[in-house]
Order: structure tokens, then C-alpha cells, then sequence
């Protein structure tokens, strides 16, 4: 199953990219042998205006066709890491071939991409600026395949 992150704006160089790369270089290693993986990130641009409803045009064309879209929203369901492992490992072995995880930007998702989301994920109440989220749901997605591999990485 391929994993896509489809984010409003650009990660410059700087701390956060590179933990952002090196997680996906984890995940795409350890996900591998499980059928995850590669990811692929799909970056969009948040200066040409047009606010929440112009950003979700343009995550829309990111968006590979026939992705499960699954949107980063504080509104969303909260879940641990084994919980979002096997929410992982149940989309891979239904048929997922596309996974597609939306980062918004500043304001957030537009309501009506988000009303098109096959799930909606938070990392809590807080919100949480938009290049920490990219830290954060790698180094989840990399976490995931460790415990879905067995790995010592992740400890309950």
C-alpha cells in the first residue's frame, strides 16, 4: 500500500525536515517487507490565495485517484499507536492500494474536503502547527510498521 502525504506548503530545510526524512526513510525500509510503503509526499503551494476552499483544490489534484483519504483534524479520532498500526495493517489487507494522508495548512482543512475523508485522525485536542504534524504522522507511520513487524522500536 502505497502512503501519500498531501500537504499545504513547503518543508525548508531545517530540523523538521529532517526528521520527516528520515522517518520515511525507516518506514519505507521496515514497511517494505509488510506491503507499505513507499511514501510519497505531494507538497502544495499556500501563497496563491483563495484560503481554505483554494488549498483543497489544489490537495484535491495531489491526491492520487482512488486513495482512501484520510484527513489530520483535531476533530478527528484519537488513537494510540497500536490502534493506528492496525488501522494501517486492516486498510493495507482490505485492498488499499492508495493511502492519502491531507495536512491542511494554517486554517486547517476545507469542510467540504474534509466531508470526502474515508477517516478523520487527530493527535488530540490541541492544535498543532502543520510542519510539526508532518514530524509527528511519520514518525507514527514509521511506528506503526515497527509494531506491525514486532520490532523493539515501539514499547506498550
Amino acid at each position: 500500500m502505497r502512503v501519500h502525504l498531501c500537504v499545504v506548503g513547503r518543508l525548508k530545510a531545517g530540523p523538521e525536515h529532517a526528521l520527516v526524512s528520515d522517518y520515511i526513510k525507516r518506514f519505507d525500509r521496515s514497511g517494505r517487507a509488510m506491503g507499505l510503503g513507499p511514501v510519497t509526499v505531494h507538497e502544495v503551494d499556500d501563497r496563491k490565495g483563495g484560503g481554505m476552499a483554494g488549498e483543497a483544490v489544489l490537495l484535491r489534484r495531489a491526491l492520487p485517484t482512488g486513495a482512501r483519504l484520510c484527513v489530520m483534524d483535531e476533530r478527528g479520532r484519537v488513537m494510540g499507536s497500536p490502534a493506528f498500526a492496525e488501522r494501517l495493517a486492516d486498510w493495507r489487507d482490505t485492498g488499499t492500494q492508495d493511502l492519502a494522508f491531507v495536512i491542511g495548512g494554517a486554517d486547517g482543512i476545507d469542510p467540504a474536503l474534509r466531508a470526502e475523508a474515508d477517516f478523520a485522525l487527530s493527535f488530540g485536542e490541541m492544535v498543532w502547527p502543520h510542519m510539526l504534524v508532518r514530524v509527528m504522522l511519520t514518525e507514527q507511520l514509521y511506528r506503526a510498521a515497527s509494531i506491525l513487524a514486532g520490532a523493539p522500536y515501539h514499547r506498550a
